[in-house]
């Protein structure tokens, strides 16, 4: 059993205002896995004035960006030697299977590395031509924006909090994570690699917390910008808060992404690629590909196969390397995707596998049946509504127009993709949906590249260059 009785505030290990720990349990069989430090409204206190005093007057802002970029260099390199143990921990917490937290805790090292490749070639201060006869110069300066609240989510915890701390920390921020406490141990662990990188005393904080202690850090007046992931309906709620009080604000929020599959598709790579791209992390990823529209002409042919894959999918303990599903991350995660499912029965939809009924033998954990819906229509719930769980649903189309009109016809706006043999015709439908990001026959993206939603689905982007500017205020010098 691991546990941090202490919270990681500015650097220092520091024994929480609230003296019970949290008991953090397996979503697989409810056991034990460890227990750590809660914080609560005064520990947030002390973490915000220890960033506030950082940034204002510490080091970490005045290093210059080579500086920085150097220790956050070796925090990458501290961080790749205990991939395995991150990815263990966060199945034993999260229900997550190990196929998955090993693969991203390796793929997190190339999310820093492109953080760092665009640190290194940003133009922190720059002098712009005079354009209007005037004599002097004019420089523009990249500085950062100040205390950054970074608010993550259970799903992805590491993903989510590195997307933000890593551009943070290179753009010269304090930051004060709040971490989920489903997965606040494996989030703790981060401070001690932070301190064996380098990262000086009073620059990061990490506080596993309840939402109320979230909405009070956001609130919290020493906050300059919010960084969140998470649901759409806490966004809305933040952005609220931010706008009262004029703070900075970059929001990652749901989805409900649409896979196209056009009469010429080959249904085989379009199952085994939706295999990753709808079902990898238990289904709780908001990039999922859960509206699968097919040409009508390959529908029954589509959904035959896709029933092959669902019932395919191997559910069962995490930490078995032949698991590919593991369980929900908590009770009542799993009572919302079985109420979903039927909720769908209800709306008319066909069944065409799984269904609301737990796994047999595996009732001891938060399990879902990976479940397939076919006849969707799209003003359905199950259509329009995040599920965050194994649940697809298969819609018909006609044609191109008729496809993008149902794919645009979703509050969200996060991710998607097109299955064709015709390329041209795949980025010119591209180019029509209205998503911040979209993939041609399950091409994986690039870490370089900008990451975020239209409509509902956010505000900002992560990622690259983009990211990393999302934590700079931009300065004009008339001299």
């Amino acid at each position: 059993m691991i546990t941090y009785d202490k919270l990681y505030i500015g650097g220092r290990w520091t024994a929480p205002a609230k003296k019970d720990l949290l008991a953090v349990r397996s979503p697989h069989d409810r056991s034990l896995v460890g227990l750590a430090a809660e914080a609560t409204k005064p520990d947030v206190d002390l973490a915000v004035d220890t960033a506030r005093k950082a940034f204002d007057e510490g080091p970490w802002p005045r290093l210059s960006p080579a500086e920085r970029q150097k220790v956050i260099a070796r925090f990458n390199d501290l961080y790749a030697e205990r991939a395995e143990e991150i990815a263990d921990l966060t199945t034993a917490e999260n229900g997550s299977a190990r196929w998955f937290t090993g693969w991203t805790a390796s793929a997190l090292s190339q999310q820093t590395d492109a953080f760092l490749r665009a640190a290194a070639a940003l133009p922190w201060e720059e002098e712009l031509p005079r354009t209007d006869g005037a004599t002097g110069r004019i420089l523009v300066r990249r500085e950062p924006v100040g205390v950054v609240a970074a608010v993550i989510p259970w799903n992805a915890p590491h993903q989510s909090a590195l997307v933000k701390i890593v551009p943070a920390l290179l753009a010269g921020c304090t930051v004060v994570l709040k971490a989920s406490p489903e997965n606040a141990l494996v989030t703790l662990l981060l401070g001690e690699i932070l301190t064996a990188a380098g990262v000086p005393e009073g620059v990061v904080s990490i506080l596993p917390a309840d939402r109320a202690t979230s909405e009070y850090l956001v609130s919290h007046p020493g906050i300059d910008k919010i960084a969140f992931t998470g649901s759409t309906g806490a966004g809305r709620a933040i952005a609220a808060i931010a706008g009262r009080q004029l703070k900075r604000v970059s929001l990652e929020l749901g989805g409900k992404s649409a896979a196209i599959v056009r009469e010429d598709a080959d249904l085989d790579a379009m199952v085994e690629g939706l295999k990753f791209l709808s079902f990898a992390n238990n289904g709780e990823a908001c990039v999922a590909h859960t509206r699968i529209l097919v040409h009508r002409s390959r529908y029954d042919e589509a959904v035959a196969k896709l029933k092959d894959l669902v019932e395919s999918l191997t559910v069962g303990d995490p930490a078995d390397p032949a698991t590919f599903i593991g369980p929900m991350v908590r009770a009542d995660q799993q009572e919302r995707v079985r109420s979903y499912i039927e909720t769908g029965i209800r709306e008319g939809a066909r069944l065409v596998t799984g269904g609301p009924e737990v796994p047999a033998g595996l009732e001891d954990g938060y399990y879902v049946t990976p479940t397939l819906f076919a006849d969707v229509d799209n003003s359905m719930r199950i259509a329009q509504e995040e599920i965050f769980g194994p649940v697809l649903v298969v819609i018909p189309f006609d044609d191109d127009d008729h496809a993008v009109r149902i794919a645009n016809d979703s509050p969200y706006g996060l991710g998607g993709g097109v299955w064709t043999a015709d390329e041209d015709s795949a980025l010119e439908l591209a180019r029509r949906i209205r998503t911040g990001t979209f993939s041609v026959n399950g091409a994986p993206f690039s870490f370089d590249g900008p990451f975020g939603g239209f409509k509902s689905s956010g505000i900002g982007r992560e990622f690259g260059t983009v990211g990393l500017t999302q934590y700079v205020e931009y300065k004009t010098i008339a001299a």
